[in-house]
């Protein structure tokens, strides 16, 4: 399902400031009102680039995860083309399958 943070492109959309486009003619705005507009700015983005970090952290922490088990389960079984074995899939070929019967009265 998509949404809003998958729409390719979103993430570079750019906000008025740094668009630099103003509501009010450049004249009568304070350097203070532009001080603080660019301070909030550097806050969301320490604030996005923190959780971006986090994110990455626990991505190679699972992947790390998900080597070790399939390290693992090719240990278990090892193959001569590198690939895992069916010997857990497959029947073994005495074993012969029973039927159930039932009677059924209509």
């Amino acid at each position: 399902m998509r949404d809003v943070n998958t729409l390719k492109g979103l993430h570079g959309v750019r906000t008025m400031h740094s668009a630099k486009k103003r509501s009010i003619p450049r004249i009568q705005s304070s350097a203070y009102l532009d001080m603080y507009m660019m301070d909030k700015e550097k806050e969301r983005l320490l604030k996005d680039m923190e959780r971006m970090d986090m994110k990455n952290v626990a991505i190679k922490k699972r992947l790390e995860e998900i080597d070790l088990e399939l390290n693992k389960l090719r240990k278990d079984e090892p193959c001569t083309d590198g690939h895992f074995s069916n010997k857990t899939l497959t029947r073994k070929p005495d074993a012969k399958k029973g039927w159930k019967t039932l009677s059924l009265s209509y």
